[in-house]
């Protein structure tokens, strides 16, 4: 038995280990996958070469880099129990706020919150394939997987018209107060997704540390939103809420990049 230690620049939070572990589901070498998303490392357990293995973490262009190779008598691997339960919690948590802050980005007026509405869409299509491609073939997969990243980039692509339309025109300006409330209720929800899906992990794990948190691209965004609440307020200017609406859509549309990537 090998154990190859690999360092994953861009793995901020479990959405990005559950594609990792999608993308290699199937390679028959593999015999267990351990995480560790703070320090962004993943060792993975295998008999034999380590080239197929490595090459499909590269093709998901989130920095993944071999760091050694070495030789482990482990044979025995913890297994748990409780990811699906987990998994089905996070992505229920992920698509009401989806539906929540779509719904009162609309209302409000606000771009900035429009995509971070997609961006939790984002993450409920990544938890959405890992459940319903269990059990599944790999062909579902894949086609799961196609299907959910063309929807999200034709959503974004029309999120981008749309910030072109209100940078143009003469839009009324967003409603700060619901972009700033609304962004920490779901700065909030992906603390406790983040907590739920590390307390698993290990004991040491379960009292979080603070940095943990805030080493997710889905916390920097939420943090985004409120500055933009702030300065459309301040500025009494829309252009804000568009510049954080127009970066988040690029990561969604990187996001669904990703996910096609399991497609293929």
């Amino acid at each position: 038995m090998e154990k190859t230690l690999f360092e994953i620049a861009k793995m901020d939070c479990p959405s990005e280990e559950n594609l990792i572990r999608m993308k290699l589901d199937g390679i028959s070498s593999i015999k267990s996958l351990e995480f560790d998303i703070p320090n962004r490392k993943l060792i993975v357990f295998h008999h034999g070469e380590i080239d197929q293995i490595e090459k499909s973490i590269l093709e998901l262009n989130l920095g993944g880099q071999k760091l050694k190779t070495e030789h482990t008598g482990q044979t025995e691997f913890k297994e748990d129990t409780n990811q699906r339960k987990l998994l089905w919690a996070v992505l229920a948590i992920n698509f009401a706020f989806f539906l929540i802050e779509m719904t009162t980005g609309l209302i409000s007026k606000s771009m900035g919150l429009v995509a971070d509405s997609l961006d939790m869409l984002a993450d409920s299509f990544v938890y959405g394939i890992s459940l319903l491609a269990v059990g599944g073939t790999l062909t579902r997969k894949k086609r799961i997987a196609k299907l959910a990243g063309y929807f999200q980039i034709t959503l974004a692509l029309i999120g981008f018209l749309e910030v072109l339309r209100r940078f143009f025109g003469a839009e009324k300006l967003p409603d700060f107060t619901t972009m700033i409330f609304i962004s920490v209720l779901a700065l909030i929800a992906n603390g406790i997704c983040l907590y739920l899906l590390q307390k698993s992990k290990s004991k040491e794990e379960a009292h979080m540390k603070a940095s943990l948190i805030f080493t997710s691209n889905d916390v920097v965004i939420n943090l985004g939103v409120i500055v933009a609440g702030l300065l459309v307020n301040w500025l009494n200017s829309n252009k804000p809420d568009l510049i954080i609406g127009t970066i988040v859509f690029v990561l969604v549309i990187q996001g669904a990049i990703r996910i096609l990537k399991l497609g293929k």
